[in-house]
């Protein structure tokens, strides 16, 4: 939904996690070096992180759909190990299992934990996430330390991964009913086009595109060519700390 209503006007932040706030790419993409280093120097996917990446998320989406309450620690050890066959290389349930609980040692973006403190001062912040409450805390200790979100929704609780609706339905439900926020002070703030922006836009939510990625290309974001019509962010920012910046410099103003 876009909207020219000020920033400062809404009352609450929900993010996506991994991608928008914690590095999911590059954590993701270093704990599948145990199988792309079993590959030929000659093998399209042996250095190749974009490919690399998209068919890991191939294999994730697969597991997903085929097993959408199961949680995000066995669809990352299944979607690891699905990959693994595809390539043709070795792996075990011991390094499925350790891949699963990786989670928390996945990188937060440098800017997020001083962004999320400045943007605190502004709204009540809410995490939806694709992943297990288990995994999530794991990161809330270890990499948001600090940070004291008003609330957490995770697909573990809801049943289902987005971009089922059934999550924002979930989403605009619960911020109203324990945080006395309705849908029209939302605005949910997201990398990922897919998972997150169309169904912001099917839900009629205000959202923020979080275009993370710098010189690396991402492949969580998405193109917004290829999502014409059917996003519709308000607001484009590169980084969290570009976002804190310019919320910071409507509050001055306002």
């Amino acid at each position: 939904m876009a909207t020219s209503r000020l920033i400062t006007s809404f009352k609450c932040l929900t993010f996506d996690c991994y991608g928008t706030l914690v590095d999911w790419e590059g954590g993701i993409y270093k704990a599948l070096e145990p199988l792309t280093r079993q590959l030929d120097s000659s093998h399209p996917l042996h250095s190749d992180r974009l490919a690399t990446l998209k068919a890991f998320i191939r294999n994730e989406g697969i597991i997903q759909r085929a097993q959408p309450t199961a949680p995000y620690q066995i669809v990352l050890a299944e979607a690891y190990g699905a990959l693994a066959a595809e390539l043709g290389v070795r792996t075990s349930a011991e390094d499925k299992a350790r891949f699963g609980a990786g989670v928390g040692d996945w990188p937060v973006y440098a800017d997020t934990v001083e962004a999320l403190r400045r943007l605190h001062r502004h709204f009540k912040l809410v995490i939806l996430s694709n992943v297990d409450r288990g995994s999530f805390e794991r990161t809330l200790a270890k990499q948001l330390a600090g940070i004291e979100f008003d609330a957490i929704y995770t697909a573990e609780e809801i049943g289902s991964y987005k971009p089922n609706l059934r999550n924002f339905e979930y989403l605009v439900e619960h911020c109203r009913r324990d945080l006395g926020v309705d849908r029209d002070g939302i605005i949910h703030t997201a990398q990922s086009l897919h998972h997150d922006h169309v169904p912001a836009k099917d839900m009629a939510l205000a959202s923020a595109w979080i275009e993370r990625g710098g010189e690396v290309e991402s492949v969580m974001g998405g193109d917004p060519k290829d999502y014409e019509g059917r996003v519709a962010y308000s607001w484009h920012y590169r980084t969290m700390g570009e976002m804190a910046d310019a919320v910071d410099a409507v509050a001055v103003t306002a």
